[in-house]
C-alpha cells in the first residue's frame, strides 16, 4: 500500500463479522471458529468428508488486536494501544497492522466501516 494512502485506511474501524465465531482459550491466546455451512460447504463435506468448520489461531499480538475490535475503535487507535502493549516488538508498527488488518478483511473475519 502506497503510504499515502496509509493514513484514510487508519481512519477505517474494524467491526467483527458476524459469521466469525472466536472464544478465548485458557492461555488468553483467540480462536477464531469459522462454520462451513452454506449449500456448497455441505455438498463438499459430503463429498470429501471435509469439517464443518475449521479453526485459525491467533498469536499473541493478533489475539491482542482482535481483542481491540469492537467497531468504534479505528485502526489508527488500536495502533496506539498495540504500540503501548508491545513496544519495539511491534515494529514497524504501521505496516504490521494494516497488513494483519486487509488479512482479516481479505478472509472476511471483519468489515471496515
Amino acid at each position: 500500500m502506497p503510504k499515502g494512502n496509509q493514513q484514510n485506511y487508519l481512519d477505517g474501524i474494524p467491526e467483527k463479522s458476524n459469521h466469525v465465531h472466536w472464544k478465548e482459550k485458557d492461555d488468553g491466546l483467540i480462536q477464531l471458529i469459522i462454520y462451513r455451512d452454506s449449500l456448497l460447504d455441505k455438498a463438499m463435506r459430503k463429498l470429501f468428508f471435509t469439517p464443518d468448520k475449521f479453526l485459525v489461531d491467533l498469536d499473541p499480538m493478533g489475539s491482542f488486536i482482535w481483542k481491540q475490535i469492537d467497531g468504534k475503535k479505528t485502526i489508527y487507535e488500536i495502533a496506539l494501544l498495540v504500540k503501548d502493549r508491545y513496544q519495539e516488538e511491534a515494529e514497524p508498527l504501521y505496516d504490521r497492522l494494516i497488513q494483519y488488518i486487509s488479512i482479516l478483511k481479505n478472509n472476511k473475519f471483519i468489515d471496515l466501516l
